[in-house]
């Protein structure tokens, strides 16, 4: 007769632990009991735990459908170091040899293995299932279940065939388990398992230990994440970037900032790969630079720093990335860098893909920019997606609440957005119901007649960010729920329709502002120093001055976030000056010496004291790209073969090229331009840049009148940059 007293001798036999983590206890008598079983626990809870314990107490091999084969090694490890025996736990992979699963199987067979962790695909080949079928299975735990869901931040198609599978082997008791998953997640994945009666298990998501920021990504993030991991040195940290290049090149970068970092992704070499896992998990390496591939089921309870470098694709993969931080209990921060470019480049990425998969892609990525835009507790807001109440107004654990904005008074605004979802019979999305707020006539809202509307245009004087703002808020308070599942359709909730009964005040906050576009006028504060305005203004002045002389416009000499860096790490002399972002050799000789003059005389009358540890190197790869590119633009190849040979996108090239001439180096791309440009196109652009005072593409794009592409621009300007300022 099992009782509690039993299972926790179990767990202290088996596991050394003298008493269970939350509701581990419950669950691991449901799954004794022979029951389906759900479970919804956050990172660090203590999931493993729950199927680990009941297979080494139960007749027969638990089969563990796992998704990575780097987490299966490192949960067979983690057995074999509880057991005595090393039988006791298997994986079946691609990665095993013939001999070594023939030893798997004959252990299988023996009675010895308590746990098999096998990938969906391996589950799938019919050699493994007869084999299976001869086996006496426990029960089946399925891991990572959010991989079921095409509305999961990691869909799996394979997973979507394990209910077939199993029932072609044999009927058990299912646990599904996994650390995120939305209402609509949990559904599928119960669904497609067919486990809609299953013992459901839920812990809070909140995480109390993790504090949250969002920072603006802009062109010294390399340099800000430098000093961050230098101001936590001896501490464990993930940076997690979406492409395998960056993660090579970043881990680069930070080595030869003396940074004892390592690389992982899904491309490289996996005996690489897993010395560089094993070298982080045993503290030989203080960071990790990777793809989303790391961390699943890694078990480092002391990470301190989780830092995305990008915007992850969705909320969920957000959650479950920053939950490998501080899974002790102790400190965990979470920093993540945003940018808008960076959201238009994942939904670039979408185009091609089947038309639903688009519509959820947006949908997941409209769910990330809010949370980062919003002005709101983040805790809140990510509790709310997981379909938990934070009652809590101040977390005191994230940039929001330490830093809270001013609230205003929103109620009537709220009253016509809540009105207007109900007019519309809660049929259209956040972006329709804000253009007829705000009176815009797009092809939607004439097509359905909303211009005709008498609410159309009555909220003109409010902007995006505003009439955004209430509509989250709104759904955070309640009043409206956003059916995700159904394209973002806005939905009046009876709390909604209360309200509209009994208004009452409705305050705001209103949203992070995230423009990339720096005000030139108003220097910002870069990579944790401020910036000098006294000297900024000083050497805008000095600029100009120069330009006037030499008949260029002053963006032409120096750009405003080179002279911002200068404010802040006071090069004075002209070396110093090519280690300021935007500066090369070439510019630094040819405008250079009189503004390390004029730094020079503030720095000794100001008695400023220099912050030369902001001084970020580079690493040799990088250049040595942009020998390449410039050796390839000598040779007169085209561009886009230029792009294709360093497999970069062709915007990604041209992002290369603008800091090869605005740093400074001459280069003729005049032989792509011939080919590719009308010639009136091209002599109307340059005279463009000739007269105007800002180099801003989104500026030229409006003021030549949209008869030019994007690209044709940026070439323009290349050509302009590099003609009229080398």
């Amino acid at each position: 007769m099992r009782n509690k007293d039993f299972l926790t001798e179990q767990l202290k036999k088996h596991f050394g632990f003298n008493t269970f983590k939350g509701n581990q206890e419950e669950i691991i008598h449901s799954v004794l009991d022979g029951k389906d079983t759900f479970v919804l626990m956050p990172t660090g809870g203590g999931k493993s735990l729950c199927y680990q314990l009941p297979a080494l107490l139960m007749k027969g091999t638990a089969i563990v459908i796992s998704p990575l084969i780097a987490l299966m090694k490192n949960q067979v490890d983690a057995m074999r170091n509880f057991s005595e025996e090393n039988e006791v736990a298997h994986f079946i992979n691609s990665s095993l040899n013939k001999a070594a699963i023939i030893k798997v199987k004959n252990d299988i067979r023996a009675g010895s293995t308590k746990l098999l962790y096998v990938a969906p695909e391996s589950l799938t080949k019919e050699e493994n299932i007869e084999f299976l079928r001869g086996v006496p299975v426990s029960f089946y735990a399925i891991d990572e279940a959010h991989c079921i869901s095409e509305w999961g931040h990691d869909f799996r198609p394979e997973y979507r065939r394990i209910r077939a599978i199993i029932n072609k082997i044999c009927r058990r008791p299912l646990i599904a388990l996994t650390a995120t998953a939305t209402p609509k997640v949990q559904h599928d994945i119960q669904k497609n398992l067919g486990m809609m009666d299953a013992t459901m298990f839920k812990s809070s998501f909140n995480r109390p230990n993790l504090y949250y920021e969002v920072r603006q990504k802009n062109k010294d993030v390399d340099r800000d994440i430098v000093k961050f991991i230098k101001a936590n040195q001896g501490k464990s940290g993930i940076i997690y970037c979406l492409s395998r290049k960056k993660v090579g090149d970043f881990a680069e970068i930070l080595k030869a900032n003396g940074i004892n970092a390592l690389a992982y992704h899904a491309g490289m070499d996996s005996q690489i790969r897993s010395a560089n896992q094993d070298a982080f998990l045993m503290e030989e390496s203080e960071v990790i630079v990777a793809t989303i591939a790391f961390g699943m089921g890694i078990d480092k309870p002391d990470v301190r720093y989780v830092i995305h470098y990008d915007i992850p694709k969705s909320l969920e993969g957000y959650y479950q990335e920053t939950g490998r931080a501080g899974r002790d209990g102790g400190e965990g921060k979470c920093i993540l860098f945003f940018a808008n470019k960076d959201l238009q480049k994942l939904e670039k990425f979408m185009q091609g893909k089947p038309v639903s998969e688009q519509e959820i892609g947006k949908q997941l990525l409209e769910e990330i920019k809010a949370y980062a835009e919003t002005s709101v507790c983040r805790r809140k807001v990510l509790l709310h997606y997981f379909g938990e109440e934070h009652t809590q107004e101040n977390c005191g654990c994230c940039d929001n609440c330490l830093n809270p904005k001013k609230q205003v008074e929103a109620k009537d605004l709220l009253i016509s957005i809540l009105e207007t979802v109900e007019l519309l019979n809660n049929k259209f999305k956040a972006d329709h119901i804000i253009n007829i707020m705000q009176g815009e006539k797009t092809s939607e809202v004439i097509s359905y007649e909303h211009n005709e509307l008498e609410i159309f245009g009555t909220g003109k004087e409010e902007d995006d960010k505003t009439w955004n703002a209430v509509i989250r808020q709104a759904t955070i308070a309640g009043y409206l729920d956003k059916d995700i599942e159904n394209y973002g359709l806005l939905k009046l909730t009876a709390a909604g329709k209360e309200y509209l009964k009994n208004p009452a005040s409705f305050k705001i906050t209103k949203d992070n502002d995230f423009n990339e576009d720096d005000s030139p006028d108003e220097p910002q504060m870069r990579g944790g120093g401020a910036v000098d305005p006294v000297l900024f203004s000083m050497m805008k002045d000095l600029r100009k001055k120069m330009a006037k002389q030499l008949h260029v416009p002053p963006y032409v000499i120096f750009q405003d976030p080179s002279l911002e860096a200068m404010a802040t790490t006071y090069p004075v002399t002209v070396d110093e000056l090519q280690n300021i972002s935007g500066v090369g050799a070439g510019k630094a000789k040819r405008y250079g010496q009189d503004f390390v003059d004029l730094i020079k005389r503030h720095v000794i009358e100001n008695e400023i004291e220099r912050p030369e540890d902001l001084r970020i190197r580079t690493v040799a790869n990088k250049s040595k790209l942009k020998i390449d590119i410039v050796q390839s633009i000598d040779r007169k190849v085209a561009l886009d073969d230029i792009a294709l040979s360093k497999l970069l996108e062709f915007s990604e090239l041209l992002d290369e090229i603008e800091a090869i001439v605005y740093s400074g180096t001459k280069i003729n791309i005049d032989y792509f331009l011939d080919e590719i440009m009308d010639e009136d196109h091209l002599d109307n652009i340059y005279s463009y840049f000739k007269e105007s005072v800002t180099d801003n593409i989104e500026t030229a794009f409006k003021e030549l009148g949209g008869d030019y592409t994007e690209e044709e621009i940026r070439l323009v300007r290349i050509k302009f940059i590099s003609e009229m300022a080398n």
